[in-house]
């Protein structure tokens, strides 16, 4: 078993001690599966960007042209995306602002200005802060890519509209609550928020998540 998967049933067994509602969605839907795919940040942050306001599966067809037309291996290549013109970029679907945000992004990461073995070892705000820096990266984005590519295990994001709604519907009886109840609620799951939001999200939509 590797640390994070150790630390990952550590974080099960902690929220099924603290709140009896994770229990019941930790025994129904199982292990934590934040470890259960291997993610490259560079391809995190582009599909986050790719995938912005869009359908799944609108976003699966633009990155699979962008693969295509700007890729090596099956991957986004930073330096070819750094040349990219613009035009190149909005053929496979994109619009403007993320066109030139991703050509942004491919610059920066092949440049080294965007320094992801630095980024690693920053605390999850001052990660943010530099991510949120970046244009057509927000605190929601910076937030999804702290869990899902360097598996931060204590985030919540209260921009999220699924855990919000999850967590009016869990613990408010489907009343909206203020930010002030969530967050008495959702400090009870520290250290392991990050793990309580992918139960959440296994809750709003079993079946398929975007980032889980």
């Amino acid at each position: 078993m590797s640390s994070i998967e150790a630390r990952l049933r550590e974080a099960e067994r902690h929220l099924a001690d603290r709140d009896p509602v994770m229990r019941t969605l930790i025994e129904r839907y199982g292990p934590c599966g934040l470890a259960a795919k291997r993610r490259e940040p560079f391809q995190v942050l582009c599909a986050s960007i790719i995938s912005q306001q869009i359908s799944s599966r609108a976003a699966d067809t633009i990155q699979a042209r962008i693969v295509a037309a700007f890729g090596e291996r099956g991957r986004i290549s930073a330096e070819r995306l750094a040349t990219a013109q613009i035009g190149a970029l909005r053929a496979c679907g994109l619009s403007q602002s993320k066109a030139k945000w991703l050509q942004f992004l491919g610059a920066q990461t092949a440049s080294g200005a965007l320094d992801f073995a630095r980024l690693k070892r920053l605390d999850d705000e001052a990660a943010i802060e530099l991510l949120d820096a970046l244009p057509g990266i927000g605190r929601w984005t910076a937030e999804m890519f702290l869990i899902f590519a360097l598996h931060r295990l204590d985030l919540f994001a209260m921009d999220d509209v699924g855990l919000r709604r999850g967590v009016d519907q869990l613990y408010g009886k489907g009343r909206k609550l203020s930010d002030r109840r969530t967050l008495s609620i959702t400090r009870q799951w520290a250290p392991y928020r990050s793990v309580a939001s992918w139960y959440l999200w296994r809750h709003a939509d079993p079946v398929t998540q975007t980032w889980a």
